[in-house]
């Protein structure tokens, strides 16, 4: 294959931290040369772009789990794509490539990369989704954290979402009783029809403390959370004795730290002597090849339903952003940068 250095790479990169919602003035594309590789070098041709929330955390000022993207540097996100240039030997081209490749086009990787190559044979949509940092998550976050068991009450807020999808069926196949909370009729109707939950609450025309009185009337044993805010306070009243939440996200707050809504009943916390835990995927990163496998294998056995949603061309990432706060993704959200060569 001819070499593709030399050629132009477009790059979203950060212009400045916006106030709420992303902007036509928070990102700059940018266009840039591809450098020549060097020895142990080889460069990627993106495919799909992960869009996730907590992209929205890493542009704030303040820092987390990762430092803030700076102003003028690409911004960061999980990205697949496929190797078409290497000078690195044991990377060769058509090596699918996943890692922190952030917003653009192409990237140039080396050594101390934090991209890994994918085996051979695994799709890059159910890479980028069900099978990846997404699926992952929900697989270490259900099991390790909320350490659900068969018969349990597990309750899913964001259920229909990327990670909470995976969830929920992982409960489902420890054999427990799952209830998924999500937005409208049609994505709980998914939740019922294919991923085979329990029960559903639709946040957008039901009390959720209310349905969970009728859903779960001995309690929720289980709790895997990626809402925060009123869901979360909601839930924290229908908590079983030693019960046990997986804070995985809040959603409900990255926009507006300061408009989210307060949660007032930790002390259930207490009185049902229940634990809550926060946890990041990165917690279980040698692990990741064990979660990747059985996840694999379930998927393949029609254990895991998924779906994502697909948007069309780089310069629509910020725009993809926000269809996550305004939830009208469904599934694991990417966008498609070039063709895909695993379809």
């Amino acid at each position: 294959m001819a070499g593709t250095s030399g050629t132009i790479n477009r790059q979203l990169r950060l212009a400045q931290r916006p106030t709420g919602m992303v902007d036509d003035s928070t990102f700059d594309l940018v266009e840039e040369p591809i450098p020549e590789l060097a020895d142990g070098e080889y460069l990627v041709r993106h495919v799909y772009l992960s869009i996730d929330p907590t992209q929205r955390i890493w542009i704030r000022e303040e820092p987390s789990y990762l430092p803030p993207v700076g102003i003028g540097e690409v911004m960061r996100s999980g990205a697949i794509g496929e190797v078409v240039e290497s000078r690195a030997a044991d990377v060769p081209v058509g090596s699918i490539v996943t890692g922190l490749l952030g917003w653009q086009e192409h990237s140039v990787c080396g050594p101390d990369a934090t991209a890994n190559v994918v085996p051979a044979g695994l799709p890059m949509r159910q890479m980028s989704g069900v099978l990846g940092a997404t699926g992952i998550t929900a697989y270490f976050g259900m099991l390790e954290v909320g350490k659900a068991q068969p018969g349990e009450t597990v309750v899913v807020s964001g259920a229909a979402g990327a990670t909470g999808s995976v969830a929920a069926q992982v409960a489902k196949i420890q054999g427990c009783r799952v209830i998924g909370i999500a937005g409208g009729p049609e994505k709980c109707a998914w939740l019922r029809d294919e991923c085979e939950l329990d029960g559903t609450i639709d946040y957008k025309s039901e009390d959720i403390y209310t349905r969970l009185g009728e859903l779960a009337p001995d309690g929720v044993d289980v709790l895997f959370e990626n809402v925060g805010g009123a869901s979360l306070d909601a839930v924290l009243r229908r908590l079983a004795i030693n019960a046990r939440v997986a804070l995985c996200g809040s959603i409900s707050t990255y926009n507006d730290l300061d408009r989210a809504d307060p949660v007032h009943w930790y002390m259930e916390l207490v009185t049902k002597r229940a634990m809550i835990q926060g946890f990041l995927v990165l917690d279980f990163l040698e692990r990741f090849p064990e979660a990747v496998l059985q996840l694999a294998t379930w998927e393949a056995e029609g254990k895991l339903a998924w779906r994502d949603t697909i948007v069309e061309g780089l310069e629509r990432a910020p725009e993809a952003l926000n269809m996550l706060f305004r939830g009208e993704n469904q599934g694991k959200l990417l966008v498609q940068v070039a063709a895909d060569p695993t379809a």
